[in-house]
């Protein structure tokens, strides 16, 4: 009876024994095939683990123009994960605070006044493309409609205010000081022959109440969401050689001191691509301009 008690529990210890060393080679194998994924990806970690880089974008069109880059930064080792922002202040704010490791949603200009406003430390890594500024129909559905005292919907953030306030200028709807630039202001109004009235609002609110004013000038992004197309619904729009084109094309933005981490940069180096530029032509039909 002892004999075979003796040799039930030593059974058991060997099969113990084997069921660890089991489980220790079934890992050594798992790691020695994603070390094999990691040489072939070769931007991937040391230990083949994949790298998450949260971006936050508007959703039109720059969650669109991210999800087109998802699959090449896969290969790298890099999981894109997009999440989307219906304003302009919590993506920055998500920036500053280590919640997002970048964002693509807005233009040079505003990041500067955001950082001189909040005192957050956000830099620039990459150009990606232009949304033209339209001005689009409401109560009132041409130019040549518009009644004196006629109410117009601009956004309420300073520099696309200025943006709005220099598209009506080059319409001839009003005169701006010459030195406002894109710094105006409704106190650098200077001549306003219909009396027009102006109803500043937060831009993604704009395509909302389009129907409640006169008109309304609205960035693309925010018009395409509201079911708007700028090529075709706008009544005027920023030419592409403006001062605007030129100084508000949408980037990649990052806390400063990340521009050159390896993600962020294999993140602009493939939305700069010519893929993305052939998908942003197709795609937006002269509403969104590729500027790489």
């Amino acid at each position: 009876m002892k004999k075979l008690l003796a040799l039930t529990l030593a059974l058991v210890l060997c099969l113990g024994l084997a069921a660890c060393g089991g489980g220790t080679s079934t890992d050594t194998d798992t790691n020695a095939d994603t070390s094999s994924d990691a040489d072939t990806n070769g931007d991937a970690t040391a230990n083949g683990e994949t790298i998450t880089l949260t971006v936050g974008a508007t959703p039109n069109p720059h969650a669109e123009i991210l999800a087109q880059v998802k699959d090449d930064l896969a290969a790298e080792g890099i999981d894109l994960v997009v999440k989307e922002y219906s304003d302009y202040v919590v993506p920055n704010t998500a920036v500053e605070e280590g919640d997002l490791d970048a964002n693509y949603f807005q233009h040079t200009p505003y990041m500067e006044k955001f950082n001189e406003e909040n005192g957050t430390h956000l830099v620039s890594v990459g150009k990606i493309h232009y949304e033209p500024m339209g001005i689009y129909p409401g109560l009132t559905k041409t130019l040549e409609e518009l009644p004196d005292g006629a109410t117009i919907a601009v956004p309420n953030d300073a520099t696309n205010e200025a943006r709005a306030l220099q598209l009506l200028a080059a319409q001839g709807l009003i005169e701006l000081k010459e030195d406002a630039g894109l710094n105006a202001t409704p106190n650098d109004i200077t001549s306003n022959p219909k009396n027009l009235q102006f109803k500043e609002l937060e831009a993604a609110m704009l395509p909302q109440t389009a129907s409640e004013v006169d008109l309304s000038v609205i960035n693309s992004n925010f018009a395409m969401e509201g079911g708007m197309n700028p090529a075709t619904d706008s009544l005027a729009s920023e030419d592409a050689d403006s001062e605007a084109a030129q100084t508000f094309a949408n980037i990649v933005a990052v806390k400063e001191g990340h521009e050159n981490d390896p993600a962020i940069q294999a993140l602009v180096k493939a939305l700069q691509s010519d893929k993305v530029k052939e998908y942003i032509e197709k795609t937006y039909s002269g509403a969104v301009v590729a500027v790489f």
